[in-house]
């Protein structure tokens, strides 16, 4: 009796699957592939086996992006490479491709297939945007010299062997490989459609030169790798820049790049070298938004009287100072809103974050900034919001508040984190100690420095919101 139940049951399941997916069948196909649309392309190639007449819907979605996480990836990259063919070969060319985008390991004979496949389409329908993201089977803690020299040899073969699926991308990811040193330069030349170029560990030799030319490339990713000098000839479109270096000789020069406003700075090494920023701006008067990375380490560029930087910062509007170590006095920020009257947004985060480290060993000595104070008259007529992560209520950051509030005439928010919490952290380094928070927890403590930190906007017409945001 038990049994037949069970049976029973199972086929009035079964039936019930049956309605619903020919429910689902019978829905318009606008709507149909609206639903598709919504999944990665992965999940929606297997969803259309659902019915016979959903089979067809995968070849007419306007976007086919298949990003799959960096692990699943690894025993996936031949069932990627499979459907990618299958979904662009069984297309109708009237329909337009608005976004195309594969992540595949660096495996030859996937990435030779994907290439193929990608040339072919381009070449016979049309195709907005296209975005190779390519990974190497190690990662760039397991890859030493020669990994990176011979996975550069394999993308190689595989760019040489795909160029007009190349010619025509819109957007490219590589990493983990060395160059030579005229490699970076022709994928510059054949992808002439690049919008935005991401290096992860690439390089053409540690010490070496890289020279940057392109007519329409609007954004520029580098994150380590060994050159000794990113050179930005002439990119006339370029609009966003990110840079992490780890050597210290005059890691970037700013060519002609009229209409850069977006500058990310990262410096990962110790050294004893600092960089001025009036050198690394002298030919740029465009940045409106300004990210300066330290790592928890050293502030990796020397303060410079206001009056040389004002030039090069008066169209800055957003500046970001990120991870700037604990011991490090912050009163040094002034000569920077001094040098940019137009900022309006401000955002400092103070942390040591071990993580991020070169090493775990205290470097406090080294963390001092020598500075002119600002001058006592000095006035600040546009920033709206101060934004600090990582407050603590001690004289260092009750001073620096009041000192910019006392500037900035028109400030109308200051927003307070505590610390940032990277739980990485705590595992990989146990017996660290962390200094106790002096954060503000109960509703009285954050009132009474409310009423200490509005003392100073209290001549303001409309003074500041304080928001204690732990």
């Amino acid at each position: 009796m038990k049994l037949n139940r069970v049976r029973r049951r199972r086929r009035d399941m079964q039936k019930a699957a049956a309605v619903n997916v020919d429910r689902l069948s019978e829905l318009p196909n606008d709507l149909l592939l609206n639903i598709l649309e919504r999944l990665d392309t992965l999940d929606a190639f297997r969803a259309s086996f659902v019915s016979k007449r959903m089979q067809k819907l995968p070849s007419m979605l306007s976007q086919i992006v298949i990003d799959l996480g960096d692990d699943e990836l690894v025993g996936k990259n031949s069932v990627v490479a499979d459907v990618t063919c299958k979904i662009l070969s069984k297309r109708s060319p009237e329909i337009t491709i608005r976004n195309l985008k594969v992540k595949l390991l660096l495996t030859p004979n996937d990435c030779r297939s994907v290439g193929k496949s990608v040339g072919l389409t381009m070449a016979t329908q049309k195709l907005d945007a296209a975005e190779f993201d390519i990974l190497t089977p190690k990662n760039s803690y397991l890859c030493k010299d020669a990994d990176l020299l011979n996975y550069a040899n394999q993308f190689n073969t595989f760019f040489a062997d795909c160029p007009d699926a190349f010619s025509g991308l819109t957007r490219l990811q590589l990493e983990n490989l060395r160059f030579g040193e005229s490699d970076i330069p022709n994928i510059l030349s054949t992808c002439k459609r690049l919008e935005s170029l991401c290096f992860f560990e690439c390089d053409a030799g540690i010490q070496s030169v890289l020279h940057v030319e392109h007519a329409g490339l609007v954004e520029l990713v580098i994150s380590y790798g060994r050159f000794k000098t990113v050179q930005l000839d002439c990119l006339p479109k370029l609009q966003r820049v990110a840079y992490t270096w780890i050597l210290d000789e005059n890691p970037l020069v700013l060519g002609f790049v009229p209409q850069l406003s977006k500058l990310s700075l990262t410096n990962t090494r110790l050294s004893d070298k600092t960089l001025m920023l009036s050198q690394l701006l002298a030919n740029v008067q465009t940045v409106s938004d300004l990210y300066l990375d330290f790592e928890s380490e050293k502030i990796w560029f020397r303060p410079e009287c206001p009056r040389v930087l004002a030039p090069l910062l008066g169209q800055l509007r957003f500046m970001n100072l990120d991870n700037l170590p604990e011991d490090c006095d912050i009163a040094w920020t002034m000569f920077l809103l001094e040098a940019a009257p137009s900022v309006e947004e401000l955002c400092i985060t103070v942390w040591d974050h071990k993580c991020a480290k070169e090493s775990q060993k205290s470097y406090s000595k080294k963390t001092d900034v020598k500075w002119e104070p600002s001058a006592p008259n000095f006035k600040h007529k546009n920033l709206a919001k101060l934004t600090i992560y990582g407050f603590q209520s001690d004289s260092k950051f009750m001073g620096y508040i009041k000192r910019v509030m006392e500037a900035a005439l028109n400030i109308k928010e200051v927003c307070l984190h505590d610390r940032k919490v990277c739980n990485l952290c705590a595992v990989l380094f146990p017996h660290i100690e962390v200094r106790p928070s002096t954060y503000p927890r109960s509703f009285e403590e954050k009132d009474s420095l409310r009423k200490k930190i509005t003392e100073a906007s209290m001549m303001m017409a409309s003074p500041a919101v304080i928001h204690f945001r732990s």
